[in-house]
């Protein structure tokens, strides 16, 4: 197939291998020049694979196909079915694999240039695997088929399972990602954006690492002393933050058990993110608590100045105006059992 520009530009003209190529700058990046990342849309239904009995179904529908040299081989397929599973072993599991292939005769010699599905049987194993496709087909997975041995209920306990199913977006989409692989894959470039289905939240590439936004993470601070540090024991030490952008929410509690020793001087915890700096940058204060069971519980407020990496702690310990203190091993109530302070702050990271 040839295309050529418009009239006022009749002297150009491309071949399929060029204009899919250029079809590269309608799907997202792989991070090859002119690569693509094959899949299927984010909310499309088409494509899916169901069994009847031992017939293997696939829906209708439409997706995206990428070899190197080919550029991006667009598709879209009517109802089929690919085939029928292959008998049960008697003694072990098998995984099955249903794949959309793309026949391109400049790459397979076929003769063909066309799209269809394909069911390709696995080798059943007491560690059984999909099978792959051969090295020259263009292609991307459906779903997988598990068959268990005869013993186990054969064909007529098979499932299919859409994990292998790859999705993809246009460029700047915003990528859904649940598989391992998807996972820990490195972002293309600064800014990007995708939605980890397994944390359920949004994730910004910052150029090294992702940067997830309003999912909260557990977090275990440093808790230190200004003379000498205190140490934990048998106490219990808990927090949890989560961002959006700079923003950072932070919360926390530490409960004093019988063998927790609260060191000496003013008591101070280690921040999840280093606070923003500069000459406009106030110091942030939150809510703060110290319990002492069955006696008080006395209010106070938690601070961090710009550029700090711990807050520190001050309570009211009476009714005069006089009476705020910071807090310490001895300060408002001596350190003891089963105390326990709890914090509260919002603050804006350095980056």
């Amino acid at each position: 197939m040839v295309a050529t520009d418009p009239l006022w530009l009749p002297s150009l003209s491309y071949d399929e291998t060029e204009l899919r190529k250029m079809d590269s700058a309608l799907v997202m990046a792989d991070g090859t020049a002119l690569g693509s990342r094959a899949g299927i849309r984010p909310g499309d239904p088409g494509l899916a694979v169901s069994l009847s009995g031992t017939t293997v179904n696939v829906t209708a529908g439409t997706a995206t196909c990428y070899r190197s040299t080919q550029g991006v081989y667009r598709a879209q397929l009517a109802a089929t079915s690919p085939g029928t599973l292959a008998a049960a072993n008697a003694s072990f599991s098998r995984i099955d694999l249903v794949y959309l292939r793309i026949w391109d005769t400049s790459v397979d010699s076929s003769g063909l240039l066309k799209a269809d599905t394909v069911y390709l049987a696995g080798t059943a194993s007491a560690s059984p695997v999909a099978p792959t496709p051969g090295a020259t087909e263009i292609y991307i997975p459906l779903a997988t088929i598990t068959v268990p041995s005869t013993g186990g209920g054969g064909t007529g306990a098979a499932t299919v399972s859409s994990a292998v199913r790859q999705l993809t977006v246009a460029p700047g989409g915003i990528l859904p990602v649940s598989s391992a692989t998807d996972i820990a894959a490195s972002g293309l470039y600064a800014g990007q954006v995708r939605y980890n289905t397994v944390s359920a939240g949004l994730e910004i590439w910052t150029g090294s690492a992702w940067q997830a936004q309003g999912v909260w993470t557990s977090f275990t601070p440093t808790w230190t002393a200004s003379t000498t540090n205190p140490t934990l024991g048998n106490g219990t030490l808990v927090s949890r933050w989560c961002r959006n952008g700079r923003l950072i929410n932070w919360m926390g509690t530490l409960t004093l058990g019988s063998t927790s020793n609260g060191g000496t001087g003013l008591w101070r915890m280690s921040v999840p993110v280093t606070a923003a700096s500069g000459g406009s940058m106030p110091t942030w204060r939150g809510v703060f608590s110290y319990v002492k069971p069955g006696d008080n519980d006395y209010i106070g407020q938690c601070f961090l100045a710009p550029g700090g990496t711990a807050i520190d702690f001050v309570v009211k310990s009476g009714a005069n105006s006089s009476s705020t203190q910071n807090v310490s091993n001895t300060a408002p109530v001596a350190a003891a059992n089963g105390n326990i302070i709890t914090w509260s702050l919002t603050y804006e990271a350095a980056s």
